[in-house]
């Protein structure tokens, strides 16, 4: 969950490097007793998320500025759509701007490109999830995102599960031991609770993992042919995720092939972010 608390700490890390000594053209250019009324207008079209953040920049920035939000996360809307209407002192929306619209155009951007992953899915029980390829202190902004657009987060950082590599595997069988062997030894010292996912290259992998008792087995960029030999080796004996090589042209096919879950690192790493614009509208009264 994406917790107010979470949402403050990046948001104030952002302000804190956008303005560490305040806003030197603020100050010196707007009036202190200015106000001002900016709307949150959407160039172009996609998916909404992350305007608690985009609220959270101009609440830290003066607590006096409003922010009302007209377009829930997770919503589609048109080009033209308001989405948001912020109100209040001008020196402090002016501050905040740049903060508030670079994280909400990211994660909009992240949720429109999830969402159009989903879509081409959609007609299968596949979900579409995230990775770890996040941007450093985005990580929960950016699967919030993800969530918005409709998809589903894989674990949130190294702690939370257990995912053996083909590193992790060239390791643990250096000494001799069967991979089968390894991985039990290994999973003996974890709680009954934690779940246990292992990467695969080939299909002649796929019998030792799952004599291990694994959760989990991704099948790692294989072709839509051997994942439906993968699916069928597994035949329901643990989850089957399919990663690498999924894109907006391949993921419907991947999907065809029976696996429950499409790992798409583009979603956070090569997603585009969302032309949005804050238009400031000032009438002489405001000035004062």
């Amino acid at each position: 969950m994406l917790t107010p608390a979470a949402i403050d700490r990046v948001v104030a890390a952002a302000l804190s490097e956008d303005a560490p000594w305040g806003d030197l053209t603020s100050a010196a250019f707007i009036p202190a007793t200015a106000t001002a009324r900016a709307e949150l207008v959407a160039r172009e079209a996609g998916v909404a998320s992350g305007l608690a953040v985009f609220a959270s920049a101009f609440r830290l920035t003066d607590s006096a500025i409003t922010v009302s939000v007209l377009v829930e996360d997770g919503r589609w809307f048109e080009p033209g759509a308001v989405l948001a209407v912020v109100e209040g002192p001008a020196r402090g929306i002016l501050t905040a701007e740049r903060v508030a619209l670079n994280l909400t155009q990211r994660m909009s951007g992240i949720a429109t490109l999830t969402a159009r992953y989903v879509a081409e899915v959609a007609h299968t029980p596949a979900r579409i999830a995230d990775t770890r390829k996040t941007t450093p202190g985005l990580r929960a902004l950016e699967r919030q995102a993800v969530r918005d657009g409709g998809g589903h987060n894989h674990r949130f950082s190294l702690s939370d599960a257990v995912m053996v590599k083909d590193n992790h595997l060239a390791v643990l069988t250096a000494g001799g031991a069967s991979v089968t062997d390894a991985l039990r030894t290994a999973m003996a010292s974890l709680p009954h609770t934690t779940h246990v996912e292992v990467e695969v290259d080939r299909l002649d992998q796929i019998e030792p993992v799952l004599a291990a008792r694994v959760d989990t087995i991704m099948l790692d960029n294989f072709s839509p042919d051997d994942l439906r030999r993968g699916v069928a080796i597994v035949a329901g004996r643990a989850i089957v995720e399919a990663s690498g090589g999924v894109s907006l042209e391949t993921v419907g096919a991947i999907a065809e092939t029976g696996v429950d879950v499409i790992s798409v690192g583009a979603l956070t790493h090569s997603a585009r972010a969302l032309d949005l614009g804050l238009d400031i509208r000032v009438t002489p009264a405001d000035v004062g």
